[in-house]
């Protein structure tokens, strides 16, 4: 079944994007909760017709992001978190923490543009974050003991 994205979803596409989702999924969640609507000739045709009017908002968009991108360039963050004495950290690190070690520098991004991998010991680890469907960028954070 193919289907036209309404809203960005992670792991199946971006705003606009045609994909192929089995006929339950589309049917019964996406359809429903106003993230898709089918991909008929007409739908196509309406979609073409919005993207090419807010073509120049995309690309400015798509600047903003960059910006952005180049603004964080190769900065490292600092994270504290508690730990024992072995280094193994109580908990985790999350991506809710990247967010606000990012928003002390400067930069407001939504915690869920930001993939982080299992962290759970002291170290130094990188975040990707999605900030346009054209510009990812990593984010190097060291994990520190909080005394």
């Amino acid at each position: 079944m193919n289907i036209i994205l309404k809203t960005d979803i992670a792991g199946l596409g971006y705003k606009n994007d045609t994909v192929a989702v089995k006929p339950g999924y589309g049917r019964n969640y996406l359809i429903p909760q106003g993230f898709a609507m089918m991909a008929t000739d007409s739908n196509k045709k309406i979609v073409a017709e919005n993207i090419r009017q807010a073509a120049h908002k995309a690309e400015k968009l798509k600047n903003d992001a960059q910006a952005i991108a180049d603004g964080i360039g190769d900065m490292t963050l600092t994270i504290p978190a508690k730990a024992g004495d072995s280094g193994k950290i109580f908990g985790r690190v999350t991506n809710t923490q990247v967010a606000d070690a990012l928003r002390t520098k400067g930069f407001d991004i939504d915690r869920k543009k930001i993939t982080v991998e299992d962290v759970k010991v002291l170290g130094t680890y990188e975040a990707s974050i999605d900030l346009h469907k054209d510009v990812k960028h990593k984010v190097k954070f060291e994990v520190v003991s909080a005394e």
